[in-house]
């Protein structure tokens, strides 16, 4: 009798913050993950490779076992993202079989809905009534969040609004309009609670501390995988939101003041 076919098999990269996160398993629940954090920024790029083989060889897998590469694709830092995409390509590219012929393919996820992900299962794991909306709040610096909203349904997290860049204090008006108009059952998640405590006082939700993590990325793999979201390492590029780093004296005094682009 032949044997019943194995689950699809993942490495998720995340670098998008200053924390280096890496999973490798199935992304099936109840099957094993093999994890790594550490720092991230500049330090992920001398430390994400060897560490991708020291979770291969823990798990007794070779990259040619994998069937995509997953990495959360922005927003977030610029070096993050670069050092992700870059990484996932190289592996990609180096495994050619008969299977993949030109390489493994690739998973690029969005960074908050990897951040809302993790929000809701820490939320499940605290026993905790499961909210209706999810509004993943990074921190982008420059006096701005990243944020997206997400719906939480039955067949797992839709998006409802896409990725953006916000003034601190102009949160609670855009929560407060369609199609988010938050509410008690709206949770807000991420890192940005602390630089900018008194400028989202009065935005409206539930709140949860929470970074994007590479195991999360990985229990979101299987099904984007089977809805045909993974693409040639040729065509992984990085979603910025922001385009612009460097800014003038007046521009980051208008960003001050509550600006939104």
């Amino acid at each position: 009798m032949p044997l019943p076919p194995q689950p699809p098999r993942f490495l998720a990269i995340e670098t998008s913050t200053d924390t280096l996160s890496l999973a490798l398993g199935t992304g099936q629940p109840g099957d094993p993950v093999w994890a790594h954090s550490g720092p991230g920024a500049a330090q992920a790029s001398a430390t994400l490779l060897p560490a991708v083989q020291h979770l291969l060889t823990e798990a007794g897998w070779a990259l040619a076992d994998l069937s995509a590469i997953a990495f959360a694709r922005g927003p977030g830092s610029f070096t993050g993202l670069r050092t992700a995409c870059a990484v996932a390509q190289g592996l990609a590219y180096g495994i050619r079989t008969d299977a993949h012929p030109e390489g493994l393919p690739v998973l690029p996820v969005d960074t908050l809905l990897v951040l809302a992900e993790e929000a809701r299962h820490a939320h499940e794991a605290d026993k905790l009534p499961a909210p209706r909306t999810l509004v993943p709040l990074l921190d982008a610096r420059m006096n701005e969040i990243y944020l997206a909203a997400y719906a939480l349904t039955p067949s797992g997290l839709e998006a409802v609004a896409p990725a953006r860049l916000c003034a601190p204090e102009a949160l609670a008006d855009w929560l407060a309009q369609p199609p988010v108009q938050a509410d008690d059952h709206t949770l807000l998640a991420g890192n940005a609670f602390t630089p900018y405590a008194e400028r989202l006082a009065h935005a409206p939700g539930q709140r949860r501390t929470a970074l994007p993590t590479a195991t999360a990325l990985l229990r979101l793999a299987p099904a984007l995988f089977a809805q045909g979201a993974a693409v040639p390492a040729s065509q992984a590029m990085p979603l910025y939101v922001r385009d612009k780093v460097a800014q003038t004296t007046a521009e980051r005094e208008q960003r001050a003041q509550g600006a939104t682009p």
